[in-house]
């Protein structure tokens, strides 16, 4: 069987694969970006890891409508016709049994027109709220599988409950298996996190996701000599053309460490000894500190389609997981202080991390996994 995934959510999607990756009979292809955003030369994740993990991977020029103008906004709308040609050609010669998308504007055309040619389709939605992307490729999907047991506004006929799919080296961290790792990314972090523990300062991650997030890591970097009286920093800048990791690089000390992006085996390391998380309120990331019961202080994107990223910090905000901060108004004197009280109250914080748990499903990406194989052994 051919299984061609795609997608703009990367996280849950390489959870599935390495899940699919257990059956000999299953040929994997990925459609994806080729570079993180418009304007930007850097590779995207999904570009650099699959190669590795064996999977074929295919670039798709796709575009989107963006909710803010800009030069790019015009390039981006421009490739929307080409994004459909491109994933037409891409299926017809790719001939997959079943299609599998995790969302984003890159997964909308290659949907539609695996429907065109009738071919299987399963979506995966991550979020709480579905976007505009998911909502359009809803309509032609033959499953759609949610994270969440709430009221989605998907066709409830083709709704299936599988939960949200962890990165397997996550779920099956072991420290005994991560202290064999020998390369130095692992032995950096493995000193840095001993090293912070012999100081008795509280380990603070900062991190917006694979691609980073510019305005947190300025804001961290207004008043990263404050910050790092409080406890010492892993910064996760991400790679893009403002050169943020370049520029803090510099500052590293025996207090802050800075890395463009931390794979699943280091991070389960990391994030297991880390007792306060700085980041955006992405549900791929919320799901994975649930997982760990790390508190964290949220920043949620305000640009994304109908406040999903809000509406995820809510959500695990009640759960007592996480809190809010929002990007309007955000200066780093702030941020300080909200950390500060944090710091001050991590015992508690800790503690009530912990419920969030109940939200993790744990075999999320082997469900996803069953059902896309069950769909594309269909005859249609």
């Amino acid at each position: 069987m051919k299984i061609l995934i795609t997608g703009t959510h990367f996280t849950p999607a390489q959870a599935v694969i390495e899940e699919l990756k257990k059956d000999d009979s299953v040929e994997i292809v990925y459609v994806g970006r080729k570079t993180t955003i418009e304007g930007d030369k850097t590779p995207s994740v999904e570009s650099r890891i699959l190669p590795e993990l064996g999977v074929k991977f295919i670039p798709l020029t796709a575009g989107r409508i963006r909710r803010f103008f800009s030069f790019w906004t015009i390039i981006s709308f421009l490739k929307i016709p080409l994004g459909f040609i491109q994933s037409f050609n891409i299926l017809v010669s790719e001939k997959p049994d079943v299609v599998l998308s995790f969302g984003g504007y890159i997964g909308l055309p290659v949907v539609f027109n695996a429907w065109l040619l009738n071919i299987p389709i399963i979506l995966h939605e991550q979020t709480l709220v579905s976007g505009l992307s998911n909502k359009m490729s809803s309509l032609f999907a033959d499953k759609v599988a949610v994270s969440f047991e709430k009221k989605y506004e998907f066709s409830k006929k083709k709704i299936i409950f599988t939960g949200n799919p962890i990165r397997t080296e996550l779920l099956k961290y072991n420290d005994k298996n991560f202290q064999s790792r020998k390369n130095v990314t692992s032995q950096k972090i493995k000193e840095f996190v001993y090293n912070s523990k012999n100081s008795s300062s509280p380990l603070v991650l900062v991190t917006g996701g694979n691609q980073g997030s510019h305005i947190i890591n300025e804001t961290v970097e207004k008043s990263l000599d404050e910050f790092l009286k409080l406890g010492v920093l892993v910064h996760q800048t991400g790679d893009s053309s403002f050169k943020d990791y370049e520029r803090l690089k510099e500052k590293q000390n025996e207090r802050y460490l800075v890395e463009k992006w931390i794979d699943g085996n280091d991070f389960g390391f990391l994030i297991s000894n880390t007792d306060l998380v700085i980041s955006r309120a992405g549900a791929n990331t919320l799901t994975e500190l649930a997982y760990f019961g790390v508190p964290a202080l949220v920043i949620p994107i305000p640009y994304v389609n109908k406040n999903e990223q809000e509406k995820n910090a809510d959500f695990f905000e009640d759960l007592g997981l996480v809190k809010k901060l929002l990007q309007k108004g955000l200066t780093s004197e702030k941020l300080l202080k909200t950390v500060k009280t944090a710091i001050s109250e991590l015992k508690s914080l800790k503690e009530k991390s912990k419920n969030a748990k109940k939200v993790v499903i744990e075999d999320a990406a082997r469900r996803v996994a069953l059902e896309t194989k069950i769909l594309g052994e269909h005859e249609y």
